[in-house]
């Protein structure tokens, strides 16, 4: 397997796994179960190390696909290209800050729910940001997802065409 190959493999991951963290530690946040919010800082952890991989197979998979790609569909890479920096900047640091609460709470039980409710906001945050990337990523090979946009020369429908 090629660096495209691990890239479209592994990018799914980060997202699906915000997702379900996202939904995990809200949960325990409403019902008070504090021995849920170590889990959901493991996971944050284990999320990070995932998002190095894809951010650099992400480098290999763009370098492939330089050859492949017309010149209008470069501003989509570009865009997924920013937007995962970003995006993989902020969930290096949103792991970080998970290894360093787990490790400072590893003789209590659980986590404040102060720190907790900080934990949620930002992976929230960082949900927004990966599936933004993944978004844009998705706009570099599937045409039929990106934003509509009308064909130079097409003549606009009239209100009537559209009935």
């Amino acid at each position: 397997m090629n660096a495209p190959h691990w890239h479209l493999v592994l990018n799914h991951v980060p997202v699906m796994g915000l997702l379900f963290v996202v939904l995990l530690l809200g949960y325990a946040l409403v019902s008070g179960r504090g021995e849920l919010h170590g889990v959901c800082l493991g996971a944050l952890v284990l999320l990070g190390l995932v998002t190095i991989a894809v951010f650099y197979t992400g480098r290999g998979a763009d370098e492939a696909l330089m050859m492949d790609l017309s010149a209008a569909d470069e501003k989509f890479v570009d865009a997924h290209a920013k937007a995962a920096k970003t995006a993989f900047i902020c969930m290096c640091i949103l792991g970080g800050i998970a290894l360093v609460v787990a490790w400072l709470g590893r003789k209590r039980p659980h986590i404040s729910r102060g720190v907790a409710s900080v934990i949620f906001v930002l992976t929230l945050a960082e949900l927004v940001l990966m599936g933004r990337t993944a978004n844009l990523g998705g706009n570099i090979r599937h045409p039929e997802i990106r934003p509509a946009q009308p064909q130079a020369g097409a003549p606009a429908a009239t209100k009537e065409e559209a009935k």
